[in-house]
C-alpha cells in the first residue's frame, strides 16, 4: 500500500471547475462501505446480485485519512456540502472519527449521512457528538410485511422507528425521511407515511423508482410520478408548491397550507433535473463517478496512494469535472432504445 502523503490544503482560491454543461460542482457523496445489512429490490437484490459477490476488502477501501484528503481538495474546488453513503454507512467501522475528520476541513458548511437506521440507537448520539451536522433515514412504508418485503427479509420497521427515535432524542430534529415509491408495492401505503410524520418537523420526501443499476428489474409503468402523488396527497391535506433552498434542491418542495410541515418529490424520471446537477460521488474503494447512472469510475486511489500531493488531486478532480457530460435522465428513453443498460450498481458508487 502506498504512503499517505501528510494533509497540505489546497488554496481555496482554486478556480470552481465547471463541466461541458456549464454545471458547477458544489455537493459530494462519499460511500464509505459497499455492504449493507439490508437487500432492497430496487437497489441490491438478494436474488439478482451474485450469491459469490466478493465486497471490498479493508485495505481495498479508503481510509479514513484518504477521504479526508480528498474531501479537503474538492472543498478547494467548491464543494460545500457532504453527504456519507454506503451501502449502509454505519457498518463502517469508527465512523463518528471520520465525521470529526471532515467537519473541521475548511469551506464545509454541511456534513450529512443517509442511513435505513437500524443502526441509529446504538449510534445516534455518537455520530451528533461527532458534528455531524443533519441525518437522512430510509423508510419506504410503516405497513410491517411490506417493509420486511422491501429489505430483503432483513430488517424490521419497528428499528427504523427506534432509529428516529433515537436521533430525536440525540438533538436531530428535522430529519429528512426517504420514500422510493414502486407502483403495486407501497404506493397505496404513501398516506399512511404523511398521516405520521405530519407535523414532527421531520421532511418526507417521494422518490420516484429509478432503474439505478442493473439488478433491480426496472420498469417504466413501476413508476409512480410526483405529480401523481401529490395530487393524491394533496387531496387529503392540502399543500402549496415553495421555492427550493438552494440552485440545484433536487427535491421539489411542497408545504402544508395548515402549517403542519412540508414534503419534497424527487422526480427523476417524469422531471428529470440534470441540467441543475452538481453532485458527484465518490466510491469507497476511490473512484469518482460523475453521474448516478455512470457506466464507470475515474480512479483517484492510485494517485493517492502512489503520492500526489493535495493540488495533484484537485486538478485531477478538476479535470474530469470539466469533461463531465453526464444527463442520463434527460436521454433516458433514447438510450434505454438503444440498449445501453450497463450501469454500476447504486449500492458499489452510493446513492
Amino acid at each position: 500500500m502506498g504512503k499517505v502523503i501528510p494533509i497540505q490544503c489546497v488554496p481555496v482560491s482554486v478556480a470552481p471547475p465547471r463541466d461541458a454543461l456549464e454545471r458547477p460542482l458544489r455537493d459530494l457523496r462519499i460511500s464509505v462501505i459497499d455492504r449493507c445489512n439490508f437487500r432492497c429490490p430496487y437497489c441490491m437484490p438478494e436474488d439478482e446480485y451474485a450469491q459469490d459477490h466478493e465486497f471490498l476488502g479493508k485495505d481495498q477501501r479508503l481510509r479514513f485519512e484518504e477521504i479526508e484528503r480528498l474531501a479537503r481538495a474538492f472543498a478547494a474546488l467548491g464543494v460545500r456540502k457532504l453527504r456519507l453513503t454506503g451501502g449502509e454507512p454505519l457498518l463502517r467501522r469508527d465512523l463518528p472519527r471520520l465525521i470529526e475528520l471532515l467537519v473541521r476541513i475548511p469551506g464545509i458548511d454541511d456534513v450529512a449521512m443517509t442511513t435505513n437506521g437500524v443502526l441509529l440507537p446504538k449510534f445516534a448520539q455518537a455520530l451528533r457528538d461527532a458534528g455531524l451536522h443533519r441525518l437522512t433515514v430510509s423508510l419506504d412504508t410503516l405497513d410491517a410485511e411490506t417493509f420486511r418485503s422491501l429489505s430483503g427479509g432483513r430488517g424490521e420497521v419497528d428499528q427504523v422507528l427506534a432509529g428516529i427515535a433515537a436521533a430525536e432524542t440525540a438533538g436531530f430534529e428535522r430529519i429528512k425521511l426517504n420514500c422510493v415509491v414502486v407502483r403495486g408495492v407501497n404506493d397505496q401505503q404513501v398516506v399512511d407515511l404523511v398521516s405520521r410524520f405530519r407535523g414532527t418537523g421531520h421532511i418526507l420526501r417521494f422518490i420516484e423508482y429509478m432503474d439505478v443499476g442493473t439488478l433491480n428489474q426496472w420498469r417504466p409503468d413501476a413508476v409512480v410520478p410526483s405529480a401523481e402523488l401529490i395530487e393524491r396527497i394533496g387531496a387529503r391535506w392540502p399543500m402549496r408548491p415553495v421555492a427550493a433552498n438552494y440552485p440545484g434542491e433536487v427535491a421539489e418542495r411542497h408545504r402544508f397550507v395548515d402549517g403542519a410541515g412540508e414534503i419534497g418529490f424527487i422526480s427523476s424520471v417524469s422531471h428529470p433535473f440534470c441540467g441543475d446537477c452538481s453532485r458527484a460521488r465518490l466510491s469507497a474503494d476511490g473512484k469518482l463517478y460523475t453521474c448516478l447512472f455512470a457506466r464507470t469510475g475515474f480512479d483517484l486511489r492510485a494517485a493517492l496512494r502512489a503520492g500526489a500531493d493535495d493540488k495533484a488531486l484537485a486538478d485531477l478532480i478538476a479535470g474530469r469535472w470539466t469533461r463531465r457530460t453526464d444527463r442520463y435522465s434527460e436521454q433516458r428513453a433514447q438510450l434505454r432504445t438503444q440498449g445501453e443498460r450497463d450501469r454500476v450498481e447504486m449500492f458499489t458508487m452510493g446513492g
